[in-house]
């Protein structure tokens, strides 16, 4: 027996979810995902993960602007699905969609639930220092990430470990956690309890000026905030190349024992004074240069013990 699916979703955390579902043998009727955007200096058509998979594997590919308009609704309605499926799609679904389906629509969300609600529960459970997250896979409702939980699963979190190495772990696990919610759907056995309000933390978009890293916090806040940002939007700082100053990008650090004045580089490695503590960067990326492995940056780059870092 297998379920017929409408899949909504748009970046690469939730392919390994759609391509689960489909080889667990479940019917995907549709897939639903943002619509293709402008990029690069030919400002060409760049189509999402999902739209190109969706291509790729002969499945119908809807990109609505919106999903109000009643044509929209009426035409998601058609398909007649057992259940949505909903992975970072990146639209509000409105209540009317959310219960087309006769068995309601279900999302992956990449964090313990009530904790982390939001659009950046990765790099907000790395930036605040949680020892742990997960995955939770929730009955939707309109209220943002509030409704019942169906199933979960605990992830630990490793401090050196950078947002898009866990994205890429808690993607594998959400795709695991639905198919086993999908089976006990379909053996009526699938249980769905109300959050509780209590430990409800919000996860907030990244916002631009946040990536700028201040040096002036101790060492183990400086990492959290460097990794949390990593690989995407980046943690950053400024440093004198020549005659001017050059944004650099820190993606990847380890904490080290260092005294100094904050910002200030002491010692040959590039390591940077903290408030407290130093950190040394691990792999660095310069405007318009790709992202490279410390020692391979400091090669001909007029960086030395004293400069300050802004």
């Amino acid at each position: 027996m297998s379920l017929g699916l409408v899949f909504m979703g748009t970046p690469r955390f939730a392919l390994p979810t759609l391509q689960a579902v489909i080889e667990a043998g479940h019917r995907v009727l549709a897939v639903y995902t943002k619509p293709p955007r402008e990029a690069g200096r030919g400002l060409e058509q760049r189509l999402s993960p999902i739209h190109r998979f969706a291509l790729h594997a002969g499945l119908p590919a809807e990109t609505p602007l919106s999903l109000k308009p009643d044509e929209i609704r009426a035409r998601f309605a058609a398909y007649a699905a057992d259940a949505a499926v909903v992975v970072a799609y990146g639209l509000v679904l409105p209540e009317a969609l959310l219960n087309a389906p006769s068995h309601g629509s279900f999302n992956v969300h990449a964090s313990l639930l009530p904790r982390w609600r939001g659009a950046a529960p990765i790099s907000r459970a790395i930036m605040a220092g949680d020892r742990q997250t997960g995955v939770t896979i929730m009955r939707m409702t309109e209220g943002l990430d509030e409704g019942p939980i169906c199933l979960s699963k605990t992830v630990p979190i490793d401090e050196r470990e950078t947002a898009g190495e866990l994205h890429d772990r808690l993607a594998s696990e959400g795709a695991g956690l639905m198919v086993e919610a999908l089976l006990r759907l379909e053996q009526g056995a699938l249980a769905q309890m109300p959050q509780p309000e209590e430990g409800a933390t919000y996860a907030s978009k990244i916002t631009k000026a946040e990536a700028r890293i201040d040096f002036a916090r101790p060492a183990p806040e400086v990492l959290r905030h460097i990794h949390g940002l990593s690989p995407a939007p980046g943690a950053w700082c400024t440093a004198a190349v020549g005659q001017k100053r050059q944004r650099l990008k820190i993606l990847k650090a380890e904490a080290v024992p260092g005294v100094g004045p904050p910002a200030h580089i002491i010692d040959e490695e590039f390591t940077i004074a903290c408030a407290a503590g130093a950190v040394r960067p691990l792999i660095v990326q310069r405007e318009g240069k790709a992202a490279m492995p410390r020692k391979e940056f400091l090669r001909g780059l007029p960086i030395k013990p004293g400069d300050r870092l802004d």
